[in-house]
């Protein structure tokens, strides 16, 4: 299974990820997706998959140092990227605004799908991913298949270092709260990274 999508928003956005992030970051971005992605299936959620595709790619471009703001939380950089891409790609200004917004929107409070399924989606497959949360209602096989094809590489130690980095220099941003929030026991705790 391959968890690519061949559009030209799709191939962008996987270029621009490839090109910027690291291969860590980048497994987690496509396994954010897959993890959403696998829950929409699962769960009978209708979405809009190039939105959530793209949103998921581009997800944690605020974490990286072309694209770190000195006065902006990551994620809302990363939406504004997001937002850059997608106006090059000719999307109206209104489906733009929608990238920009499941970017923010996936480290705030908990968005039910009812409210916006793309960033509930979202929510859901970085928390997996992340800290591991409601990955037991993943077939034990799509897991294994997924980690196979996007392997961790150390993702849950770098990604703590990068938001506990977030959080010293931006204290009130949603990274500072995640961070004072226990982060680091539930990223070491994931049971993704058991051996």
């Amino acid at each position: 299974m391959t968890w690519t999508l061949d559009t030209a928003a799709g191939r962008a956005a996987l270029e621009i990820a490839s090109e910027y992030t690291d291969a860590a970051l980048l497994n987690h971005s496509v396994r954010s997706y897959a993890f959403g992605a696998a829950y929409a299936a699962a769960h009978g959620l209708s979405y809009d998959e190039e939105l959530l595709y793209v949103s998921a790619l581009l997800h944690d471009l605020g974490l990286t140092a072309p694209f770190d703001s000195h006065t902006l939380p990551f994620e809302e950089a990363g939406g504004h990227v997001a937002r850059v891409l997608t106006a090059g790609l000719g999307w109206p200004a209104a489906r733009r605004a929608r990238a920009e917004e499941v970017i923010v929107l996936h480290m705030r409070d908990d968005v039910s799908a009812a409210q916006d399924v793309e960033s509930h989606l979202l929510q859901v497959g970085t928390s997996a991913d992340v800290s591991g949360l409601r990955v037991a209602e993943f077939d034990p096989a799509f897991r294994a298949e997924l980690l196979g094809a996007h392997p961790r590489l150390g993702f849950g130690a770098a990604f703590l270092a990068l938001v506990e980095d977030q959080a010293a220099r931006k204290p009130d941003c949603a990274a500072a709260a995640y961070v004072a929030g226990g982060a680091a026991a539930r990223i070491g705790a994931n049971p993704l990274d058991a051996p």
